[in-house]
């Protein structure tokens, strides 16, 4: 018997020693999953039942990061939760947003998932955008107090982690780096967006992938090199063929303010990312495939039209 142990705890130590002798994290990144992507949300203003406002969660090393809160995108994460076993993106779960800018559109479900559920949140919501995005969070907040105040009245203590959970912070942004920890890093660039200034794209590093999110943009030079070698170009589009159908005010303001699909095939022929993924989507009664098709008749790579709630 005394062998026995002898002979296990030597077993033990030796464990022990190989183990301490690896490189740190090397174990860590053999169990880390890849980066996911979600496009939650592939629609504009104009309703649609089939396409929610806008919105992109990238999941790594157990968190969720969104990008943009259109009006359904709470709903959307929920579902890619279900669908595809995607725990992270349990709205109360989701820690960080970042806006692109502060239209409608893009902004309508930032107090969806601020409140939903507060009283369960582990750590309050985070909000990076553009300058007037801390009034627009400080009036939220103001709003949910209400109904926060209520149902902290009628219900049990032991279910409320934190009172005041529904309260989210808000950073207003600049140029370059405003987000960066072990897992990820968060970068944000000025895009030509008509007259609203600021307007952001994003440009998201991991350690496996980089992706570069359009928002709302017209043609950029920025964008097209900060996209440069990405994985994913993420980018909104309209029918170019079609808008030229359109009256000459509609033909001016998406000219000035929105990207056209020969615009964007001009952008990913500079960048040659390995996939271009095309959402927030105005179709003028085009289709699907015709949108691809205007892309592919100048660029030759790899480009899908996204859905609410694909994954890549």
């Amino acid at each position: 018997m005394p062998n026995a142990i002898f002979t296990l705890l030597s077993r033990s130590f030796l464990l022990l020693f190989i183990t301490s002798a690896l490189p740190s994290g090397s174990f860590a990144a053999d169990n880390t999953e890849p980066t996911r992507v979600i496009i939650l949300g592939t629609g504009t203003p104009v309703p649609d039942a089939q396409r929610t406002g806008p919105g992109v969660a990238i999941i790594t090393n157990g968190e969720a990061y969104v990008f943009d809160a259109g009006g359904g995108m709470v709903k959307r994460a929920t579902q890619a939760n279900e669908i595809h076993d995607i725990p992270e993106l349990y709205p109360q779960d989701i820690k960080y947003l970042f806006i692109t800018h502060l239209h409608s559109d893009h902004i309508h479900d930032i107090a969806e998932l601020s409140g939903h559920r507060w009283w369960g949140r582990q750590q309050r919501l985070s909000v990076f955008g553009p300058k007037g995005l801390s009034g627009y969070v400080d009036n939220m907040n103001s709003m949910l107090a209400i109904e926060a105040n209520i149902r902290t009245i009628g219900t049990p203590p032991q279910l409320i982690t934190d009172r005041q959970g529904y309260l989210a912070g808000a950073t207003e942004i600049e140029d370059g780096i405003v987000f960066s920890n072990a897992d990820i890093t968060v970068e944000a660039f000025t895009v030509p967006h008509g007259e609203i200034r600021p307007a952001f794209g994003y440009k998201v590093t991991t350690a496996d992938k980089v992706i570069v999110i359009s928002g709302d943009t017209t043609y950029s030079e920025t964008l097209a090199e900060k996209a440069r070698g990405a994985d994913l170009l993420i980018h909104e589009v309209y029918s170019g063929d079609r808008l030229s159908q359109q009256s000459e005010f509609w033909q001016d303001y998406h000219g000035h303010s929105h990207t056209s699909a020969t615009q964007v095939a001009e952008i990913a022929n500079i960048a040659q990312p390995g996939l271009v993924v095309l959402t927030h989507i105005l179709f003028f009664n085009a289709s699907a495939e015709d949108i691809v098709a205007e892309v592919k008749r100048s660029y030759s790579g790899a480009v899908v039209l996204a859905n609410d709630l694909d994954k890549f």
